[in-house]
């Protein structure tokens, strides 16, 4: 185990108390292994699992490079999402906390251009960005990378796996030659190691063990048919019950039917994946995981990033046809320590993929039967939170304590009742326990906030 603190290494006193206040005590293995060197000034090549503190890893090296004096881009992380960018922006931000001089700005499609152009002309130190918006920027002149100091590539395996190597090397080939390219990826394909020849200066390779042990991650399966499969899922939910959890499908389409099916059995669900609408993709995403919302349906790539704490479950509805897919999707369970269960469902011409996972885990599958389970409509273990849609967001000036503030102090709600608030550019959601949303719901309508009135709606 782990018992490295964060005080060992050579940090800026304010950036360690802020560490501290954030709860972080003792270093990860990634960051035990990447931030050494990161601080240093060397290239690195990462792999590690999902949740493993690779975030904070680059964030805090990055963050020590800084010049906070110069107003221009010194650091730029690329990601494959939107919902990563933003995790990404989030985390940096808390990390920042201990300079009010630096300026962070996501750079990512499905909203206007218009107000990160305005941004990037007020100076930013950090821009974290999608491959497709930053291209888009630099191609018009309004991102410039002559003083960029910091690359991270972060899941640089699922960028090249969504067809991004073109825009990745172009991005690249703009930084200045004289820079440092970290680079985290889940895997070591051979995309990965061309582009590290290619943008990284002597990398130090750094490599966890992305198993997980059974201790951890309790994995069954459980071998049914094609016309079965809908029964064994709803089998599965109400057996385990669990608070939480991502059905995993391969395509788009297979996910949209899967949910729909779901809803119409009684589940609160919904699905995610690559056709919804960025608005759409932010409300199913903040449901999800202020547990307002029981099942996320979800494809690989739409799931990427997506970091949910306390997820109970994680259900492969399809098997994947590749071992390290199935080892990222299970490792989104399990977390901190606690306990995680992966379930996957397999047909008998899927045993060979089975087989591949047993070899490529070094474990031996653990079987069990499944029961009976009756598709028709009935209500099923509904979540303990309902959420609330605020129109105003950062932009109106809005933020969580002054929700919590209206909703407690005048509103009579009372704080145990009010769960996750997220606050995005133009609005707002707020998650209540279910037997208090009507109240908070009718309070809100007719009250303002921070002297304002706001159109406020339960969200569906």
């Amino acid at each position: 185990m782990n018992t490295i603190p964060f005080s060992s290494l050579p940090l800026a006193p304010a950036l360690l108390e802020n560490i501290a206040s954030l709860g972080y005590t003792q270093l990860t293995p990634i960051q035990a292994e990447a931030l050494p060197p990161i601080l240093a000034g060397k290239d690195i090549i990462a792999q590690a699992k999902t949740g493993s503190g690779k975030t904070a890893a680059f964030g805090i090296g990055l963050l020590s490079a800084l010049d906070f004096s110069r107003f221009s881009v010194q650091a730029l992380v690329i990601c494959p999402t939107r919902e990563l960018a933003d995790q990404v922006c989030k985390e940096l931000r808390l990390l920042a906390r201990f300079t009010q001089n630096v300026k962070i700005l996501s750079l990512c499609g499905g909203v206007p251009s218009r107000p990160q152009t305005e941004s990037l002309e007020h100076g930013i130190h950090i821009v974290v960005g999608t491959p497709g918006r930053l291209q888009e920027h630099l191609d018009k002149g309004r991102l410039l990378l002559d003083e960029l100091r910091v690359v991270v590539l972060d899941e640089a395996d699922r960028m090249l796996d969504m067809g991004f190597a073109d825009i990745i090397s172009a991005i690249m080939s703009s930084a200045p030659k004289q820079r440092q390219t970290l680079l985290f990826s889940a895997t070591y394909a051979e995309q990965i190691r061309e582009i590290s020849k290619r943008f990284q200066h002597q990398p130090i390779t750094i490599s966890l063990d992305n198993s997980h042990h059974d201790s951890v991650i309790a994995q069954i399966f459980f071998q049914t048919e094609q016309a079965n499969r809908l029964n064994a899922l709803g089998y599965l939910l109400t057996h385990y019950h669990p608070e939480s959890t991502v059905v995993f499908c391969n395509t788009k389409r297979e996910c949209q039917d899967l949910a729909a099916a779901l809803a119409n059995s009684g589940f609160s669900v919904h699905a995610l994946h690559g056709d919804l609408e960025q608005k759409q993709r932010d409300q199913v995403l903040v449901r999800f995981a202020n547990k307002s919302c029981s099942v996320l349906v979800a494809t690989d790539v739409a799931a990427r990033g997506l970091d949910i704490k306390d997820l109970q479950a994680v259900i492969n509805y399809e098997l994947p046809w590749d071992p390290e897919i199935y080892v990222h999707r299970i490792g989104r369970t399990g977390r901190a320590g606690k306990q995680g269960l992966a379930l996957t469902l397999c047909l008998i011409e899927e045993m060979n993929r089975v087989i591949a996972l047993e070899d490529y885990l070094h474990i031996t599958a653990k079987w069990d039967k499944i029961g009976s389970f009756s598709t028709n409509y009935h209500e099923r273990f509904q979540p303990p939170m309902a959420t609330l849609w605020i129109d105003g967001g950062r932009k109106n000036k809005l933020r969580p304590g002054d929700i919590l503030g209206a909703l407690t102090c005048a509103g009579g709600i009372a704080g145990s009742d009010i769960g996750k608030i997220d606050i995005f550019d133009e609005q707002a959601f707020v998650a209540i326990r279910q037997n208090q949303i009507n109240a908070a719901l009718a309070w809100l309508k007719k009250s303002k906030i921070k002297g304002k009135t706001f159109m406020v709606r339960k969200s569906a």
